[in-house]
């Protein structure tokens, strides 16, 4: 299996950016795609972003579309997140996962294997 551990959160002000990161140990990160996940205080845990294997396949869902960027370094076993123009709703913890169905690019929580702890990223107004 993969072990996933994020980070890059903080606390940012309303218009800010913030780069996130997920760390990926174990299988060949390359074996995965990956994706981004959100859950806020009080609401269920939702879809972000997704990405390929490859690095292409780029999946946004529609809040984030033009401010958000999935990118990721499979020399460096990474997964990145960049966040501009951030806003008070984007507050929540932000969560990375992998997907061993590789096929394309999926957005459901239920069709990802392994999931890292969360990094808070708080917007402030």
């Amino acid at each position: 299996q993969v072990q996933l551990v994020e980070s890059g959160g903080g606390l940012v002000q309303a218009g800010g950016s913030l780069r996130l990161s997920c760390a990926a140990s174990g299988r060949t990160f390359s074996n995965y795609n990956m994706g981004w996940f959100r859950q806020a205080q009080g609401k269920e845990r939702e879809f972000v972003a997704a990405i390929s294997w490859s690095g292409g396949s780029p999946n946004y869902e529609d809040s984030v579309k033009g401010r958000f960027t999935i990118s990721r370094d499979n020399a460096k076993n990474t997964l990145y997140l960049q966040m501009n123009s951030l806003k008070p709703e984007d507050t929540a913890v932000y969560y990375c996962a992998a997907d061993r169905w590789t096929a394309w690019v999926r957005r459901g929580l239920s069709e990802y294997a392994y999931w890292g702890q969360g990094t808070q990223v708080t917007v402030s107004s």
